[in-house]
């Protein structure tokens, strides 16, 4: 099920209606909507990766985080051990 449309008015620099009137030209979207929508998307897409990087960096940096991933380590080895050997074994 797709989402209802909303119209909007923007205001863009006359350069950038001018490259994307281009890209639509080159087949590069269908049309004006499409391709803002695409580079709308896109660019959500890149914030919600850059938090989901500094939310891994603060992970990295946590050291209770660290101290519970040395501890399930540790309490995996053995089952982990266990399974390379009958991945070997299997190969």
């Amino acid at each position: 099920m797709s989402s209802p449309f909303i119209n909007t008015n923007i205001r863009l620099p006359a350069y950038l209606l001018e490259a994307t009137d281009k890209a639509v030209e080159q087949g590069k979207a269908k049309s004006r909507d499409e391709f803002i929508m695409q580079a709308i998307r896109q660019e959500l897409e890149a914030l919600k990766r850059a938090e989901i990087d500094g939310e891994l960096a603060e992970m990295a940096e946590d050291t209770e985080y660290q101290a519970e991933v040395l501890q399930m380590e540790a309490e995996f080895a053995t089952a982990s051990w266990e399974a390379l050997q009958l991945a070997e074994l299997e190969s």
